[in-house]
């Protein structure tokens, strides 16, 4: 899928700009699946479900498989969600719209239904293109539990941007992240608007080691042993290794501060850091294993059961 208004090896971003109080356009180099470490099952769900029908739309409907619907990407914090949508974008060589909340959220009743109505009539603008909608669950909360009108018309708002019933849809890839999935309502579930409920699981071994030479590269080093690292860092998040990195970096900065020199990061310094940080994705998994086990009637959140079997987590 070969399109102009995207130079090769760069991948278009809009975005909400906090500084400038405005969206911007800018560019970030192109990723791809080849940049995703892992998530082998992940990705080639994807494709089936998602990418090939797009690339090859007439295969599709020779089976009389409909075509569209957006993906939506569930999981603990820090786990990649963004990351995968931009490698999604690389894939099928589209622009990379990111819905930022507050552009879109305001205090004023009807300004924010406006403002999303006005970010999808952007897209439809720049098509091709993946609108990438971060924390779906504030901004598609289930109707029946929210409180405010105004919450509820902006929920409305949304399902019938999605629908494309007074613009037409076709060359946005709509996707969608929540950490909590089980609070959307029900109705962005339906055929046409987020059909592909996918995990996204904390980085396996490889995937950890691999988190870690990254960000440890490049900053003075004696010779590190990432594969202990990796091994004892079990359902840390990519987030939680990033910020094991740094905490360990900035006990190299202190000794450096004391000694006058710089000091290199050290495998000591990495498990100082270690003994500090519990993955943050524990807490998530206690709270999403209860909604799969007792109130899963239609089993979407297996593959979160199936991760606490898998790995051996305690089980409540």
């Amino acid at each position: 899928m070969n399109h102009d208004n995207q130079p090769q090896n760069k991948l278009k971003v809009i975005s909400y700009n906090q500084e400038q109080n405005k969206i911007v356009e800018f560019e970030q180099k192109l990723i791809t699946f080849a940049d995703v470490g892992g998530l082998e099952d992940v990705k080639k769900k994807i494709k089936i479900d998602f990418i090939m029908p797009i690339q090859s739309p007439e295969i599709f409907k020779a089976y009389g498989k409909a075509i569209g619907g957006g993906l939506l990407f569930y999981g603990p914090p820090g786990c990649g969600k963004t990351f995968l949508a931009r490698a999604i974008a690389g894939e099928i060589n589209a622009r990379f719209l990111h819905l930022d909340l507050q552009s879109i959220l305001s205090k004023w009743s009807g300004e924010a239904e406006q403002n999303l109505h006005e970010f999808f009539e952007d897209a439809r603008q720049k098509k091709p293109c993946v609108l990438f909608i971060d924390e779906l669950d504030a901004l598609g909360g289930n109707r029946q539990k929210l409180h405010s009108h105004h919450e509820r018309l902006l929920v409305n708002q949304l399902l019938m941007e999605l629908d494309g019933s007074t613009s037409n849809n076709e060359g946005i890839y709509v996707i969608g992240a929540t950490n909590t999935p089980w609070y959307l309502d029900p109705a962005l579930r339906r055929p046409g608007r987020f059909n592909s409920l996918l995990f996204l699981p904390p980085p396996a071994l490889e995937e950890r080691k691999t988190i870690l030479t990254l960000k440890t590269s490049g900053k003075p080093q004696q010779e590190l042993q990432l594969d202990l690292v990796a091994k004892y860092t079990e359902h840390f998040s990519g987030a939680d290794l990033e910020y094991l990195v740094k905490d360990a970096v900035d006990l190299a900065i202190a000794r450096s501060f004391e000694t006058g020199t710089v000091q290199p990061l050290t495998n000591q310094d990495l498990l100082n850091a270690m003994e500090k940080r519990q993955p943050t994705t524990l807490e998530w998994f206690a709270t999403a294993k209860s909604y799969a086990k007792f109130s899963d009637v239609n089993q979407e959140y297996k593959d979160v059961l199936d991760y606490f079997y898998k790995n051996n987590l305690k089980q409540g």
